[in-house]
């Protein structure tokens, strides 16, 4: 006998985010029709139906468990932003030749519509295709003159005919001077898909700094403050953190992974550090409240306090914030959306 899930948001939730196609959804339930027997994300463009004939699952699989299959226009069965087929060897040589220039008729010669690949950028990383490379370029020569090599030779490197327009392009897009770059750091960012939607991951040459729900309301000032405290700038690139991070968070939503071993970097106050650091040890699958979270600083009279710095955590899951519940065992406080926060301690709980 098929099973439906418990762990659904209220009816009168999911039909609000299904008429404003809320893709902060995704990964919480999918939406299926009973007159058109097919099953659709969140944010799907397709036309709207009659609510009466709708019903929503918590998964794409049990969907199809109860006969529904799922829409050719959203594609429910693929990760919400996953990189198509036609685009995975482009950006594997990108990735592999950082300083490369490809102008649209050498997109052509590789099989790549340009004006196809603008639109997939614009959507999935709000940038132009053009506008990435430029930046994994000045990423390159970043590192590059970090390590020594004379501003002028960084340049031609990285593709740039005239030095001006290197330093200008260098400083519209890291806030400083190439001059400076010893100095001055730079955050490489990345997006990280997961079942609950992409996350922005984020780091440095010691571990990783950021990663947090793309669309969660505090991103931006997280990340103000985040380049404030490390004096840095953000820059699409890679880095060595990031597959060992993806892959471990890929095991953990699977139920494979309990404990996480990515080096983090948590610049803050003496304060937010001790309570970030008490975080890390609350158990997989065990909840606290914020008065247990204050006393096991040794400090019972900060609850407000340590809510505050649970907020401003911006490494989510790795420094498990969700695992603070209020007091009466309400899920309260989390900036990724309660949904989520209920999505993974059923998750934790369900994998002891």
């Amino acid at each position: 006998m098929n099973k439906r899930s418990s762990s659904l948001p209220d009816r009168e939730t999911m039909i609000k985010a299904l008429q404003e196609r809320d893709r902060s959804f995704e990964g919480i339930f999918v939406t299926a029709i009973k007159t058109t027997g097919i099953f659709c994300r969140p944010g799907c463009r397709a036309r709207m139906p009659k609510l009466e004939n709708v019903e929503f699952f918590a998964t794409a699989k049990e969907a199809l468990s109860f006969g529904y299959r799922p829409c050719k226009l959203c594609k429910p069965m693929e990760q919400y932003g996953e990189v198509p087929d036609w685009l995975k060897s482009l950006l594997k040589e990108v990735h592999q030749n950082p300083g490369i220039k490809l102008r649209d008729f050498e997109l052509r010669e590789r099989g790549v519509d340009p004006a196809r690949i603008r639109r997939w950028f614009k959507k999935h990383h709000g940038m132009t295709f053009q506008a990435y490379l430029r930046a994994l370029r000045i990423n390159q020569a970043f590192g590059t003159i970090k390590l020594g090599e004379k501003v002028t030779a960084s340049a031609f490197d990285s593709g740039y005919e005239s030095l001006s327009g290197f330093n200008k392009a260098f400083s519209d897009a890291a806030g400083f001077t190439p001059g400076k770059s010893k100095s001055n750091h730079i955050i490489n960012i990345t997006r990280i898909l997961s079942p609950l939607g992409p996350f922005l991951a984020g780091a440095t040459e010691e571990g990783i700094c950021l990663l947090e729900f793309t669309d969660r309301r505090m991103l931006e000032t997280q990340i103000k403050r985040l380049k404030k405290r490390l004096n840095s700038e953000l820059l699409p690139g890679t880095s060595k953190y990031f597959e060992p991070l993806s892959r471990q968070l890929q095991e953990y939503f699977e139920g494979k992974r309990k404990e996480f071993s990515i080096p983090l970097v948590t610049p803050g106050t003496d304060f937010q550090k001790k309570v970030w650091q008490e975080l890390q040890t609350i158990p997989y699958g065990k909840t606290r409240s914020y008065e247990e979270q204050a006393k096991a600083i040794n400090n019972p009279k900060a609850i407000r306090a340590v809510a505050r710095a649970n907020g401003d955590n911006r490494i989510a899951i790795l420094i498990p914030c969700h695992r603070v519940i209020g007091k009466d065992g309400s899920m309260t406080g989390y900036g990724g959306k309660i949904w989520r926060k209920e999505y993974l301690l059923e998750l934790e709980r369900n994998n002891m």
